[in-house]
């Protein structure tokens, strides 16, 4: 018993350290993560009286975050010698990320594991960002629909030739279309999944709700 419980704490311990954060720059690929702004709006905008989900913004996807990854797992919350951004810094990729203070949490969790200074990753997070093209169909979204999600990923492929279905991953949440996600090369141009980032949506009525 007593060897089990020794057992037990080396793991805990071990994943506590984990948590403390990994060395700065030491992962395999980014992912990019795109947000459907009105699924965030109805599921945590809205209660927060989010200046995301006021219709004057007409937000479709929005830049959720640029995600150091690696082929098992991902690094976060990582220990680096670069200095925080500042405010004008983190508002300034507002007009791209929808909600204010998303920057700064994006930076806090995984900015900070690219090894980039803050300047440079979100240089590199907007450059990403830049790269894939949202499909008109869902950037002018003018009513509710519901449709497979397979729908959005293909749609994603037509609209941006280079991509190929294994670099795309698309993710639900409460039946809802929640998120696209492209895997990038430290060089930004396009790649495989890792096995555990390609999670499709399998849901055949997904909503994805007009942009407001």
């Amino acid at each position: 018993m007593k060897a089990i419980v020794l057992a037990v704490t080396l793991i805990l311990s071990a994943t506590l350290a984990h948590a403390d954060g990994e060395k700065a720059g030491n992962f395999d690929y980014y992912v990019l993560s795109l947000s459907w702004s009105p699924t965030w709006c109805a599921t945590t905008g809205d209660a927060r009286h989010s200046p995301q989900c006021d219709a004057r913004n007409d937000f479709s996807f929005v830049l959720h975050g640029l995600w150091p990854q690696n082929e098992t797992g991902w690094p976060s919350y990582c220990h680096t010698v670069a200095r925080d951004p500042s405010k004008a810094q983190t508002a300034a990729m507002e007009d791209i990320m929808g909600a204010p203070g998303t920057a700064w949490y994006q930076w806090k969790k995984h900015g900070r594991c690219a090894g980039l200074s803050a300047s440079q990753y979100f240089e590199t997070a907007r450059k990403a960002y830049d790269s894939v093209v949202i499909p008109p169909v869902f950037a002018h979204l003018n009513r509710d629909v519901k449709l497979p999600a397979k729908v959005v990923e293909q749609a994603f492929l037509e609209s941006n030739p280079d991509l190929h279905a294994d670099e795309v991953t698309i993710t639900c949440k409460q039946g809802r279309i929640q998120e696209v996600r492209v895997c990038l090369r430290k060089d930004l141009s396009p790649r495989r999944c890792g096995a555990d980032t390609i999670r499709d949506c399998s849901l055949s009525g997904a909503l994805m709700e007009k942009v407001r």
